[in-house]
């Protein structure tokens, strides 16, 4: 087999076997072209050619190209499970990535809007056209669910549940979650499907619930506009994207006492581990009104 041959074996296997996420096979199929343009250039005509030593230079250069720790991480977690697989098929007899060590992960925190910032986000769209009642609905929903970009914009109209209050999302892994919504959003995503949606529908097949001009699922460049236009017309001078509103929405639940392992279950996260990273943000947040509240501060 060739070396796209074995890497199309695995992403089938990672496809049937472990229901990964679109995002994530691509991720996966990424790294390992990478990987075997990297062999390639080095005159290894195979996977079975590569040394550890091929591997260690490998990961030297991606340092060096400045990626992030948690790249050069996810990237050598790819080729383990690549490698380990290969050799499970028979096709390899060593692991030569066996008993390499994966650089630290660095936790990064999370930048989130403060809750006056959300007001003026919210209130910019003009609810009195369609587009506007549009606008306002992905705002909310985006606030009030902490949903990531994909989620929202793979959302249909079934997904939400009026009578309960809440909405169901199909998350990583093609894991399915349910997540109430607060019942100022319910209200206007009520007003979006009642005066909003239906001057958007062209095509009575497409059941998604936000909808574009020529009546298609709205897409990741569509959510983007949309909250890059909210965000100059507040004139918040963040760099606001949809995952800063799910940020914001997880500390500002924590901030206000939820129990992290509620928010846990409405992020989606499949690690507490992933969700304590805001319990370091309300940290923050609490030491900085501290310094301009205390006068001993």
């Amino acid at each position: 087999m060739t070396m796209h041959q074995h890497i199309d074996a695995f992403i089938d296997y990672i496809v049937v076997e472990k229901g990964l996420a679109d995002n994530t096979v691509a991720a996966y199929r990424r790294d390992l072209e990478q990987w075997a343009g990297f062999l390639l250039a080095r005159e290894r005509e195979s996977f079975a050619e590569a040394a550890r030593d091929d591997l260690l230079v490998y990961l030297d250069e991606c340092r060096k190209r400045l990626l992030a720790r948690a790249t050069v991480a996810r990237k050598l977690t790819t080729l383990r499970n690549f490698h380990a697989f290969l050799v499970r098929e028979g096709e390899l007899r060593t692991d030569i990535t066996a008993n390499i060590d994966l650089p630290r992960p660095t936790h990064r925190i999370p930048e989130t809007l403060t809750e006056a910032e959300v007001e003026a986000l919210l209130a910019v769209p003009d609810v009195s056209t369609p587009t506007g009642i549009r606008d306002a609905a992905i705002l909310y929903t985006l606030y009030a669910t902490g949903l990531r970009a994909s989620e929202l914009i793979g959302l249909r109209v079934q997904d939400v549940n009026l009578r309960a209050g809440s909405v169901r999302c199909l998350g990583k892994g093609s894991k399915e979650r349910i997540v109430p919504i607060a019942r100022t959003a319910l209200g206007v995503i009520q007003a979006y499907l009642a005066k909003g949606r239906p001057g958007f529908v062209k095509f009575q097949s497409d059941d998604a619930l936000f909808l574009t001009a020529r009546g298609h699922g709205l897409s990741r460049t569509g959510l983007w506009r949309v909250i890059k236009r909210a965000a100059l017309k507040s004139q918040i001078l963040k760099n606001v994207t949809p995952h800063m509103l799910r940020h914001s929405f997880a500390t500002h639940l924590l901030a206000g006492g939820a129990n992290l392992r509620a928010i846990q279950e409405m992020l989606g996260h499949a690690s507490i581990t992933t969700t304590q990273i805001y319990t370091h943000v309300a940290r923050d947040q609490l030491k900085r009104v501290y310094d301009r509240a205390h006068p001993r501060a």
